[in-house]
């Protein structure tokens, strides 16, 4: 066998490879958004994992009904949650109580729709209890990931969803993030 040969055969192995891990990613995306909505309908006054080993567990439902959107979102905005779901900022507003509730999601997944919601599109969050709050998009802008006024306390009910951006990066981070603010339309309940 010559080393053409040889380049070849390893070149087709690590292509194989790259196919398989990149079929991977999706395929375990798949399965967790699945044990996500399982242990969410199971969520009553106690929360439910939705794997033994995960150290978070759904504590809202997150819809923007206009752009299809429908997301389970987990507590804590750790790494280990946000691969598979946005996350509820911890120190901020439980989701369903008054102030500003803070979600944060990836901009390549689960928060790629936040590019394009516009003032006036309505967001819908269910809590655990099945209060579902509509809220009302005021907002989107792009700001330093220094700024973190944007997670302070407010004086109605605020939704603010955060991600990274900009939204067609490959370089994962950096320092601007993109926020969109809405406010609970008089603190509507949709039914």
């Amino acid at each position: 066998m010559t080393r053409l040969h040889r380049a070849a055969i390893v070149a087709v192995a690590l292509g194989a490879a790259a196919v398989a891990w990149g079929a991977w990613i999706p395929a375990k995306a798949v399965v967790a958004q699945h044990l996500l909505r399982r242990a969410w309908a199971a969520t009553g006054s106690s929360p439910v994992r939705p794997w033994p080993w995960a150290r978070t567990w759904p504590v809202a439902r997150l819809q923007a009904p206009s752009l299809g959107v429908d997301e389970i979102v987990l507590a804590g905005a750790e790494g280990a949650a946000l691969a598979f779901a946005p996350g509820h900022v911890d120190g901020t507003a439980a989701p369903g109580e008054d102030g500003n509730v803070v979600l944060a999601g990836h901009r390549d997944t689960v928060f790629q729709f936040l590019g394009e919601l516009r003032p006036g599109d309505r967001v819908w969050l269910e809590t655990a209890n099945d209060r579902r709050i509509e809220y009302v998009v005021d907002s989107g802008e792009v700001i330093d990931e220094r700024d973190v006024g944007v997670l302070a306390p407010t004086a109605v009910p605020t939704l603010t969803l955060l991600t990274c951006y900009p939204f067609e990066t490959v370089r994962p981070g950096g320092p601007l993030r993109y926020v969109v603010r809405a406010v609970a339309e008089g603190g509507h309940e949709v039914e």
